[in-house]
């Protein structure tokens, strides 16, 4: 399929026939990702959404908190904070 390159605005557009979007599960106004390759491809993707517990799956619950962290949990206020 021939795509042409579209000026919109400063930008540069390809517009996707609806055919190919509904292929490839996408729709107007979704967040993407788009990346190249070295041989100049390029892959557009549906940008990938985090839920907490699997963020927090990655993390190693019993790891010391880092030094500054110790440093800030300790500092009094010194100016019109509310604590």
């Amino acid at each position: 399929m021939e795509v042409v390159l579209r000026k919109y605005g400063n930008s540069t557009v390809a517009v996707l026939p609806p055919a190919v979007l509904k292929d490839i599960g996408l729709r107007a106004g979704q967040p993407m990702s788009l990346e190249t390759t070295s041989d100049g491809k390029i892959v557009l993707s549906a940008k990938k959404r985090y839920f907490l517990s699997e963020l927090m799956s990655q993390c190693d619950l019993k790891a010391k908190p880092p030094k500054d962290l110790e440093l800030w949990n300790n500092c009094k206020p010194i100016g019109q904070e509310v604590w």
